[in-house]
C-alpha cells in the first residue's frame, strides 16, 4: 500500500489549550512543568487523531512552544549571543525572551513565513556564528512517539532554508559562507535521529519554490552529498509553488524521497514523473493543507489511479504542506449550518481524507463506496447551490467606470484640502487603530453574543469604553486619535460577520504567532455589506473630542488573504467583490464627518506569488482593490493604511500605485532599515514608520524612541513623517501602553520644537 504521511498538525490544541497555558506561565500563574504537560496532552491527542485516520508516519518536531523556525535555531545551537543564554540549558522563560524580548533586550525580528499569515522569528547570522546540534527537546517528542508505538518521522528545516530565511547581523557578508559549519552540524542531528531510531527524516527546504540566486541552487547537491554519509533515509519537502525548475537537481540528490505540492502547482507533474528515479520516493500533497474544502475524491482518486500504476509504492500521499495552517477538528463546530458544514475538512477530517485515498487505491473505491459517495454529494452541492452567486454583485463589478479606482487631485494638492480640515502639527503623532482589550471588554462581548447582556446594556458598555480610550489619548495629547476598537474580537472577523456571503466557526483557530491565533472566516459566496458596520462607533467617538477621529476598516486584501476564501472563482474577482462592499462604509463613514479613514493592509506584501514571473498580474489587481475601496472620496478625506511585518524594498512601485495619503509600516526590530527602500525609491506621500514594538511587553526607553526617530528625520522629511507605534495595541495591558506612548509623544515634542 501507498505511504501516507503529513509534515505539520495544529499545535494550539483543539480549543487553544497551549495559548492559554504559555499565557498563564508567562504571568507567572502556572509552572513550565505545567505548560509542557499541557503540550505532552496536544502532542497525544494530534498522534490519536493520525493514527485513526491511518497515517503511516506521524511528524515529529512540528510541535512548538512559540514557533518552529526559532526551534530550528535553537537545534543548531545558533540562538543570538546577543541574549546571553547558555542554548544547552534553555528553559521555557528564556525561550519566550527571544521570541518576546526582555528589559535588556528586544525580541529577535519576526516576519511572514512565505505568502501566509504565519510569523516566524528570524534568524540572526553573524560572520562568525557557531553552531552545535542541541536536539533534546525533539529527542523528547521522538520517545514520546516511540513509548506509545508510533512509527514516526522527524521533521526539521533544512540547513539551505535556515540559512536564507535568516539575516546577516552587523557587518555584511554572505550567509553561504556559514554552510560549511551549519552542515557539520546538521550531520551530528541527523546521527543523533537515527540513534533514536528515526528510519525517515523529512527535510523542508521551502526556498526552492521561491527564485533562488544559482549559488543558493549550487549549494543543494554538495550539501545533501554531505547528509547522505550519514546513511539516514532522507525526503526534502517543498511547497506553496512549483519546484518544477530544480525537477533534474531533485532527482540526482542522494535523497530518497521528494515531497511537492500539487494543489499550489499541479502543472508541475509531468517534470517528476518524467523519468522519475526508481529507487526515490515521490511524496504528492494532493489535500490541501492551506484551505478548508473538502477534497473532491472522485476527482483526486482518477488523477492518482495512472500515477500509482506507474511508480507503485514509490508514491507516497501527503497534503500540500504543514496543516499548521488549517483549524483543527471540523466535528467540534456546533454553530455552522448542515450545508456549508458538508462542504468543509479541518486537519483531522483532512488526514482521514489521506487514509480514504490509500484505502481506495489499494483496494479500489468500492473499498471506501460511502466516503466516496458523501465527497461527490458534497461537491455537488457546493457547485448547485443558490447562496453562493448574486447577479447584484457580478452586475456591480461589470459596470466599474474607469475612474472608480482614482482619487480626484494628486496627493500634493489632497494634502493642501486636508490640512486645512486637520491643521495638524509637524510629526503628527497617531496610534494604528486598536487599543488594549481588557478582560472586561472581551466578557462584555462574549456575554452579548451569548444572549446573557442586551443590546442596549452592550453598546453602553462599549461606549463607556471608547469615552475612556478617547479621553486617554486626549491627556497623551496625541494628534488624531482612534475609537479603539473595543467592539472588534479580530480585524478580519469584526467585519467578515457583518458581510453577506462570509461564514464563521466556533473553532477554527489558526496560529499567527507565538501564542496569537486567529479564526479566519470562510468566503464562501458573493460579498455584500448589507448595512454600515462602523459608522455609529466613529460617529460617537468623533462627538467626543474636537481631535481628528480615524475611521478603522481592514482592506480588502487582508480581508482576502486571511480568510478561508472560496476556489470556485479568481481570487482577484473576490477581492474586488470585498472592495466595493468597504467602499460603502468608507462613503457612508465620509458623510457621517470622518476626516481620515484607515484601510489597513499588512497582508498585501504576503498575497505576493513566490514566483516573480506572477508578480505583476498580483500586484496589478491587489492595488486596484485597494484603491476602489476608496473610490470616490473627497480630496479633504485623508486615507490611511498600514502594513506590518513584511519586506517591501522590490514591490514600492505598486505600493505606491495604492496612493494611500499616509502609510504606517512596522519598523522598529528592524531598527529603520526597511526605511532606506523607501528613501531610494523615493516614495511620494507620507510614511509613518513604527518608533516602537508593540509585540513585546517591554516599554522603550527615552533614547530608543529619540534614536529611530532621529535615523526617520535623516530619510524622510519632516513635513512628510508620522510618528507611530508598529501596529495595534489590542494586545497589550494600559500600564506599559500609557508609558510606552507618552514617551512617543514626549520625544515627537522635542522633535517638532527644534524643527
Amino acid at each position: 500500500m501507498n505511504t501516507t504521511h503529513i509534515t505539520g498538525f495544529p499545535r494550539v490544541g483543539a480549543k487553544r489549550e497551549l495559548k492559554f497555558s504559555i499565557e498563564k506561565f508567562w504571568k507567572g500563574e502556572i509552572s513550565e512543568t505545567e505548560v509542557f504537560q499541557v503540550a505532552k496532552e496536544i502532542r497525544q491527542k494530534n498522534r490519536a487523531l493520525q493514527k485513526q485516520a491511518k497515517i503511516n508516519l506521524v511528524p515529529v518536531g512540528d510541535f512548538s512552544y512559540y514557533d518552529h523556525v526559532l526551534d530550528a535555531q535553537i537545534l543548531v545551537g545558533a540562538i543570538p549571543e546577543r541574549f546571553g543564554f547558555d542554548v544547552t540549558q534553555l528553559n521555557l522563560q528564556q525561550y519566550s525572551e527571544l521570541a518576546r524580548g526582555n528589559k535588556n533586550q528586544p525580541a529577535i525580528e519576526m516576519t511572514k513565513w512565505f505568502d501566509t499569515n504565519y510569523h516566524y522569528l528570524v534568524p540572526e547570522w553573524k560572520s562568525d556564528t557557531q553552531f552545535q546540534p542541541v536536539t533534546t527537546e525533539l529527542i523528547r517528542q521522538i520517545k514520546e512517539a516511540k513509548e506509545e508505538g508510533y512509527d514516526f518521522k522527524p521533521t526539521i528545516i533544512g540547513p539551505l532554508s535556515l540559512l536564507w530565511l535568516g539575516k546577516a547581523k552587523g557587518e555584511s557578508f554572505d550567509r553561504l559562507t556559514l554552510l560549511p559549519k551549519l552542515i557539520e552540524t546538521y550531520e551530528q542531528i541527523l546521527r543523533e535521529l537515527i540513534a533514536e531510531g528515526a528510519s525517515w527524516i523529512h527535510i523542508d527546504e521551502p526556498i526552492l519554490a521561491v527564485d533562488l540566486e544559482d549559488k543558493w541552487i549550487q549549494s543543494f547537491e554538495p550539501t545533501y552529498k554531505a547528509l547522505a554519509n550519514t546513511s539516514a533515509k532522507l525526503i526534502i519537502g517543498t511547497y506553496f509553488d512549483s519546484v518544477a525548475e530544480h525537477a533534474d537537481l531533485l532527482k540526482s540528490l542522494p535523497i530518497h524521497g521528494l515531497h511537492i505540492d500539487l494543489i499550489r502547482a499541479p502543472e508541475q507533474i509531468d517534470s517528476f514523473l518524467n523519468n522519475w528515479p526508481s529507487n526515490k520516493v515521490l511524496s504528492l500533497g494532493v489535500i490541501d493543507g492551506r484551505n478548508v474544502w473538502k477534497a473532491d475524491l472522485s476527482k483526486i482518486y482518477d488523477f492518482l489511479k495512472p500515477i500509482q500504476e506507474k511508480l507503485g509504492n514509490q508514491l507516497w500521499l501527503s497534503t500540500s504542506c504543514s496543516l499548521l495552517h488549517t483549524p483543527q477538528d471540523l466535528s467540534v463546530e456546533e454553530k455552522l449550518d448542515d450545508e456549508l458544514k458538508e462542504w468543509l475538512a479541518f486537519s483531522a477530517q483532512k488526514v482521514q481524507e489521506l487514509g480514504i485515498l490509500k484505502q481506495a487505491l489499494a483496494h479500489g473505491k468500492e473499498a471506501v463506496k460511502e466516503a466516496f459517495e458523501q465527497s461527490d454529494k458534497a461537491a455537488d452541492s457546493r457547485k448547485n447551490s443558490k447562496r453562493i452567486h448574486k447577479q447584484e454583485v457580478k452586475s456591480r463589478l461589470q459596470n466599474l467606470t474607469s475612474d472608480a479606482d482614482r482619487r480626484k487631485s494628486p496627493f500634493l494638492d489632497r494634502f493642501d484640502a486636508q490640512q486645512k480640515v486637520l491643521n495638524l502639527p509637524l510629526l503628527p503623532t497617531t496610534t494604528i487603530g486598536s487599543f488594549p482589550q481588557t478582560k472586561e471588554i472581551r466578557q462584555a462581548r462574549a456575554q452579548f453574543k451569548k444572549g446573557e447582556l442586551s443590546q442596549a446594556d452592550y453598546i453602553a458598555a462599549m461606549k463607556k469604553e471608547i469615552e475612556f480610550v478617547v479621553k486617554a489619548q486626549e491627556k497623551l495629547d496625541l494628534d488624531v486619535l482612534v475609537h479603539g476598537e473595543p467592539e472588534r474580537n479580530d480585524m478580519v472577523e469584526y467585519f467578515g460577520e457583518q458581510l453577506d456571503g462570509y461564514a464563521f466557526t466556533q473553532f477554527g483557530w489558526v496560529q499567527s504567532y507565538g501564542s496569537r491565533c486567529v479564526k479566519p472566516p470562510i468566503i464562501y459566496g458573493d460579498v455584500v455589506r448589507p448595512k454600515p458596520m462602523t459608522v455609529e462607533w466613529s460617529r460617537y467617538a468623533q462627538s467626543l473630542t474636537s481631535h481628528p477621529m480615524k475611521g478603522m476598516l481592514t482592506g480588502p486584501v487582508t480581508m482576502l488573504q486571511w480568510s478561508f476564501v472560496r476556489n470556485d472563482i479568481e481570487r482577484s474577482e473576490v477581492a474586488k467583490q470585498i472592495a466595493l462592499a468597504l467602499n460603502d462604509e468608507v462613503l457612508d463613514l465620509e458623510k457621517a464627518g470622518i476626516k481620515v479613514i484607515q484601510i489597513d493592509e499588512p497582508a498585501y506584501r504576503e498575497g505576493l506569488p513566490l514566483k516573480r514571473q506572477d508578480w505583476d498580474a498580483y500586484l496589478d489587481w491587489a492595488s486596484q482593490s485597494f484603491r476602489l475601496s476608496y473610490g470616490n472620496v473627497q480630496d479633504e478625506t485623508q486615507i490611511h493604511t498600514h502594513m506590518c511585518y513584511s519586506e517591501f524594498n522590490d514591490i514600492l512601485p505598486a505600493i505606491a500605485a495604492m496612493d494611500a495619503d499616509v502609510i504606517t509600516i512596522e519598523t522598529s526590530r528592524s531598527d529603520m532599515e526597511l526605511l532606506d527602500a523607501f528613501v531610494k525609491f523615493k516614495y511620494p506621500n507620507d510614511i509613518g514608520p513604527g518608533v516602537y514594538d508593540i509585540h513585546s511587553p517591554r516599554v522603550p526607553t527615552n533614547d530608543e524612541i529619540h534614536h529611530l526617530i532621529q535615523k526617520a528625520l535623516e530619510v524622510i522629511p519632516a513635513r512628510r513623517l508620522w510618528i507611530n507605534p508598529d501596529c495595534g495595541l489590542k494586545t497589550r495591558g494600559w500600564e506599559e501602553t500609557n508609558a510606552a506612548l507618552k514617551i512617543m509623544v514626549d520625544e515627537a515634542k522635542k522633535f517638532r520644537k527644534q524643527l
